[in-house]
This record gives structure tokens, C-alpha cells and sequence, in this order.
């Protein structure tokens, strides 16, 4: 099940492009650190999510130059690893 929900979410992530990559991403990064509530989840993820375009934007600009790299292309460098993370941390729940 596992396998089978990451790949769904990489097909889509393709499909759709990499900056729709943040909105996979920052959910779950914002869910670990401060929890299921939705009353600071969403407010931290409407301020995350900016934030972690406008960081990869400027880093692709001061990297490549003197042209730039792809938002896109920083996001997915950046945040792949760290999905893979967040994926792979498995949760036992004991009887």
C-alpha cells in the first residue's frame, strides 16, 4: 500500500509539475511539527508554502548564474530527499 500510494503521488507530481511538488510537501512537513490541528496547520502551511517557493526561486537565481535555474528543478532537488524522509518514517503501533 505503501509503494502503491508513492508512486500514485510521483505520477501525479509529474504530471502535473514540480511545483505542485510543495503542495505534497509542505502539508507533511507542517503535520510534523505541530500536529493534526487544523487551526495552526492551515496557517502555517499558507505561510510555509510561499516561503518555500520564493527560497527556491532566489536559490536558483544565485546558483545558475548568470541565467538561472528552474523553480521547479530546486524544488524537486531540495524537497525529493525530504519526501523520501518523511515517507519512509514508519509509525509502529504497538497492541
Amino acid at each position: 500500500m505503501i509503494v502503491a500510494v508513492t508512486l500514485l503521488c510521483g505520477a501525479a507530481t509529474a504530471a502535473c509539475g514540480p511545483i505542485v511538488f510543495v503542495g505534497l510537501l509542505v502539508p507533511h512537513l507542517v503535520r510534523a511539527l505541530t500536529g493534526p490541528d487544523l487551526r495552526w496547520l492551515l496557517p502555517y502551511c499558507a505561510v510555509l508554502a510561499p516561503a518555500l517557493l520564493l527560497g527556491a526561486d532566489v536559490l536558483g537565481r544565485v546558483l545558475g548564474r548568470p541565467g538561472e535555474l528552474q523553480v521547479g528543478m530546486v524544488t524537486a532537488v531540495l524537497g525529493g530527499p525530504l519526501f523520501l524522509w518523511l515517507v519512509s518514517r514508519v509509525k509502529v503501533a504497538h497492541p
